[in-house]
């Protein structure tokens, strides 16, 4: 029998001479990388409008699944196991599936109110946290949730906005579908021995099987695709899709859901920021909404009581994840799921 203070030979090894700068440089690495796939679903609305084939919502959203998925699965040559053949079936539909949506609203809406809905995604995900991970949401994260959202409608509507009821429901559609993937992909994790760019080709491939058949039916191949529109396809299958997937569930995996949400604010600032590129300009509100916004999505990263980025342990009696730091007789590190969620053993490709 074990002491006390006897380590079990199966839990990990917590390095003490971590110190509280390098824990929350790594943190910072896990959130750039993290961002980077919101930032680069902000170009979708630019690169839908200006390259690709009007009308043709459902064969945009096939070619940046289905071929990152394939490649993935060439990559990685592991298939689900188990349980995890359906799982990945239910995430590949809510986190890829809905895709055409966001191409329908990105058709039918300016690409700011299109990206406008997807804002209220960290509200939802604080909803649905509650439910399926039982994880309350603070009212720091909450509060800044609204801000967020408050910031970006002041960056992107106006009176000349112009609101299409088809588009409007596409994009609250795909963004209440994304919010049900992140919390379940968090509420899951991943099967041991599985890495990210794994998860991700899985579930590309599934939600491109999905659509090749609904694409085929209603929609078919368009009758021109120029060298812009292949460029398009290329880049949306390649770092808006294989690439910004990996990195959003390895994000997933790794930060608290309230500090992984709230990067989806990025999609809307650098469409933003596009357009301020292509010869827009910004008002004074819609400046100030943009600050807002930015505050929102860097604060949403932060403890209130200690401004350092939030550490979540586990502590081995009372088998649960929580956020005050290292706890008296908790040896593990830094926690790998949040309450409710099974552990996402760590795995490379």
């Amino acid at each position: 029998m074990h002491s006390s203070t006897e380590r079990s030979p199966d839990r990990p090894r917590t390095s003490s001479m971590t110190s509280p700068m390098a824990s929350s440089t790594q943190r910072a690495a896990t959130v750039a990388l993290t961002a980077l796939a919101p930032a680069s679903w902000g170009t979708t609305y630019v690169v839908t409008t200006e390259l690709l084939p009007p009308g043709h919502p459902l064969f945009a959203g096939l070619m940046r699944a289905l071929p990152a998925g394939l490649i993935a699965l060439a990559l990685t040559r592991v298939l689900p196991r188990g349980d995890w053949w359906w799982k990945a079936a239910v995430l590949g539909v809510l986190n890829i599936g809905g895709m055409p949506l966001l191409f329908l609203a990105a058709e039918r809406l300016p690409g700011g109110v299109a990206a406008t809905l997807g804002a209220v995604q960290p509200l939802l995900v604080a909803g649905l946290a509650v439910a399926v991970l039982h994880d309350r949401p603070t009212a720091w994260r909450l509060s800044w949730g609204a801000i967020g959202v408050i910031g970006v409608g002041l960056v992107v509507l106006g009176p000349g906005a112009r609101l299409d009821a088809v588009g409007v429901l596409a994009g609250l559609g795909h963004t209440a579908t994304m919010a049900g993937g992140v919390v379940l992909t968090k509420r899951w994790g991943r099967p041991a021995g599985v890495g990210p760019l794994t998860l991700a080709g899985w579930q590309l491939t599934v939600g491109g099987l999905l659509l090749l058949p609904l694409t085929l039916a209603i929609e078919g191949v368009p009758q021109r695709i120029d060298a812009g529109a292949v460029g398009g396809y290329l880049w949306l299958g390649s770092m808006g899709g294989l690439i910004a997937y990996t990195l959003w569930f390895r994000g997933i995996g790794k930060l608290p859901v309230g500090a992984s949400a709230p990067l989806v604010l990025l999609s809307p600032l650098v469409a933003t920021v596009i357009g301020l590129a292509l010869g827009e300009s910004l008002s004074l509100p819609q400046t100030l909404g943009f600050v807002l916004a930015l505050a929102a999505l860097l604060a949403a990263q932060l403890t209130p009581r200690t401004g350092e980025f939030d550490e979540v342990r586990y502590d081995d009696r009372r088998g649960r994840c929580h956020r005050d730091g290292r706890q008296p007789g908790d040896r593990r590190g830094p926690c790998t799921r949040t309450p409710g969620a099974r552990p996402v053993p760590e795995a490379r490709e």
